[in-house]
């Protein structure tokens, strides 16, 4: 298996998902009816539903996917956009996905609105699989990403961050979603506590790869790819891997970082510093390493030969690593 057939093993579902996420987060109001639709439509990579169908399917009877399955992946990717409208209204993203935020088709109001809206439905939705540990797993991911956006506040242009912290806010931003995604899945399937808690595991160290991998393209990848303008994160000081591995090779890097970016050149300077530096190369290592991590949870796919999804979720770390 190629790494860019992993997602053809559910296409059928997540080609229904597509389909029902606008219906699902249908809203009274015509503003918000259009922000909706318009986010859904932009697609996206869809990691968060893939990750809770794969795991639903490797871990159910006879590999199947239950509807409580199909609709916790949809609750996924609901939170997931929910949490992408606050934080481009944050991070005063104009682009997300290769089309225009809402915030910047409307206004900031109507965005903080948007993501609300999408918040409280996807915990209407929630609450109807009336599975209550299945709720309080999937519930603190909302806190997380809360947590997440105010400690990358606080952290803004500073060089003394550690890597801890990095690592720390990420799992809150990204991780979090990815973890308690996969815990519930294999909470669906009724698996043994224990199976239940090394699925999250192997989602947080799958969570900490992606977002690193996010911040190395967000330094050197293609506006194609990352739907967003290149150095976004960098502009906004949102220090991330790379850049920390960076500053530590160059104290030019420090001192362009430290003012801010004055200087209309000061971005780019920045991007070819770290070009230079062993940061872009320090950070794939540290992905990859949680990719290792991620793959020695799962249980050992040569015991269960005919497990296409199992052998799905060991290819999503050669997925994530090839998007560079």
């Amino acid at each position: 298996m190629k790494p860019q057939q992993i997602f053809s093993i559910v296409e059928d579902d997540l080609q229904v998902l597509n389909k029902n996420l606008q219906s699902m987060v249908g809203a009274r109001h015509p503003i918000l009816s259009a922000a909706s639709e318009h986010l859904f439509s932009a697609g996206g990579k869809r990691l968060r539903p893939a990750l809770v169908l794969l795991v639903a399917e490797s871990t159910s009877d006879q590999q199947l996917i239950t509807a409580s399955h199909k609709r916790l992946a949809e609750i996924s990717e609901i939170i997931h956009t929910a949490s992408l409208v606050h934080d481009d209204v944050i991070d005063e993203c104009l682009t997300r996905r290769g089309v225009n935020t809402v915030h910047s088709l409307y206004n900031n109001k109507v965005a903080i609105l948007a993501g609300d809206f999408l918040f409280a439905q996807s915990s209407w939705y929630l609450a109807n699989l009336n599975n209550l540990h299945v709720v309080k797993t999937i519930s603190k991911v909302i806190t997380d990403f809360a947590e997440g956006e105010v400690r990358q506040g606080i952290i803004q242009f500073d060089c003394n961050m550690s890597m801890t912290e990095y690592i720390e806010k990420s799992f809150y931003k990204t991780a979090s979603l990815i973890a308690a995604s996969c815990q519930g899945s294999a909470m669906l399937s009724k698996l043994e506590f224990t199976l239940q808690n090394r699925y999250y595991s192997y989602g947080k160290h799958i969570g900490l790869a992606f977002q690193i991998i996010d911040d190395i393209l967000d330094i050197i990848g293609s506006h194609h790819k990352l739907g967003k303008p290149v150095g976004s994160d960098l502009k906004n000081g949102n220090l991330t891997a790379p850049i920390l591995f960076s500053l530590s090779d160059s104290p030019e890097l420090l001192y362009i970082i430290t003012n801010e970016f004055e200087n209309d050149t000061d971005i780019t300077k920045a991007i070819e510093i770290i070009y230079q530096s062993k940061g872009l190369t320090k950070a794939k290592d540290l992905a990859e390493e949680h990719i290792q991590a991620a793959l020695t949870i799962l249980p050992n796919k040569n015991q269960i030969p005919n497990n296409t999804s199992l052998h799905g979720l060991t290819m999503l770390g050669e997925y994530i690593l090839n998007q560079i």
